[in-house]
């Protein structure tokens, strides 16, 4: 019997400073970047105040719409009252290797896979799924009791099944998902619940009348396939609740990566580029709320007949900036709208944008490590 715990911190930056400053307990609070002074804005800028977008926020703030992601100008507009807090990394990734000692005495492997969750392997210590969610509840009320800080867990068979389901109840949620009931519980969820299902690709299974997990996990697989690539085959695999990946015990980031397949092919310069910023804006993201920055951004296409090609560039120094990646992620994808010979004439399918070359920054000396 395999048992995956996916463990998923409730509004982690937040939450911690929450915990460090309690008169904030109740409030809308926003971590994410800057609110300046009078003295900070400049005389070409003078309606800039804010900047930055919002890296996590608390239940209370959300309440008024508010979302990791969302331009910290917005999150203003939309509550002016909430407290707003800078990232404060090294606070941040302590409490985080606190978390993850605990959760190690509790798995036969574990998989750290950001800076505030993980999949556990559990299988040698519990017989049973009711056994499962007793040692679940022991995780959460170690972590409660030590930390001070709520987490949702969920319980399955495989990971993609456990990260959905730690997701299902929140905050402080538990959910069980045994093996002969994960159809099941798919089955009525939108197929944005899968792991990697952006907007896009919402729209595209939407176009093809595919709104549920249980649809797509009775549609032909060929067709999937013709429509996504290897990718179709996948997404059809974890709609039956199939999902062979193992948890990997030293994982380390490397790289990062987003894609995104056109419902039709084009060579829309406008569209490309587009399509490049949203990904470039995804990638950078994540690797913020995990704490690194880059020094490699590649770009990958995929062109209508199928040929894969790959540009990158490596900079000299290690680089955080959203806009950098913006930039040369369009330098590359210029390489291929406007380059030379058989490439130019092609219309493009796929677009991926990734960084590597992937360093840690620690705040507090500013230096990479």
């Amino acid at each position: 019997m395999k048992v995956i715990l996916h463990v998923d911190m409730d509004s982690f930056f937040s939450a911690v400073e929450v915990r460090e400053n309690p008169e904030l307990k109740g409030l809308p609070v926003i971590v994410g970047g800057k609110i300046e002074t009078e003295e900070e804005i400049t005389a070409e800028e003078p309606d800039r105040k804010i900047r930055g977008v919002v890296s996590t926020c608390s239940y209370e703030a959300r309440e008024y719409g508010i979302h990791s992601a969302m331009p910290l100008s917005r999150a203003y507009e939309l509550c002016p009252d909430a407290k707003f807090l800078p990232v404060n990394m090294p606070l941040y990734k302590r409490v985080s290797r606190e978390i993850m000692t605990i959760l190690k005495e509790y798995a036969d492997k574990i998989e750290q896979v950001s800076i505030d969750e993980a999949f556990l392997d559990v299988s040698t210590k519990v017989r049973n799924w009711d056994e499962a969610r007793e040692y679940a509840l022991r995780i959460k009320r170690e972590i409660l009791e030590k930390e001070e800080l709520t987490c949702s867990i969920g319980i399955a068979p495989n990971k993609t099944i456990a990260k959905i389901a730690s997701a299902f109840v929140k905050p402080d949620g538990l959910t069980v998902v045994e093996e002969v009931k994960a159809r099941e519980f798919l089955a009525p969820l939108p197929v944005k619940k899968i792991p990697g299902v952006g907007p896009k690709t919402e729209q595209m299974l939407k176009k093809m009348n595919i709104e549920q997990i249980g649809q797509l996990a009775s549609y032909d697989v060929q067709e999937l396939v013709a429509k996504f690539g290897k990718y179709g085959t996948r997404l059809h695999l974890i709609a039956n609740g199939i999902d062979e990946s193992e948890v990997e015990e030293e994982w380390e980031r490397k790289s990062l990566s987003r894609e995104r397949t056109f419902a039709e092919d084009t060579k829309d310069a406008s569209v490309l580029n587009n399509c490049v910023d949203e990904l470039a804006e995804e990638v950078y993201n994540t690797i913020k709320k995990e704490g690194f920055v880059f020094k490699t951004v590649a770009l990958k296409v995929k062109f209508e007949d199928f040929v894969v090609c790959t540009r990158a560039k490596t900079l000299k120094s290690f680089h955080s900036e959203l806009s950098m990646l913006k930039k040369i992620a369009k330098e590359l994808m210029t390489e291929f709208s406007q380059g030379k010979g058989k490439e130019k004439e092609k219309k493009i399918r796929l677009v991926g944008v990734r960084v590597s070359n992937l360093g840690v920054v620690d705040e507090k000396q500013r230096r990479i490590v």
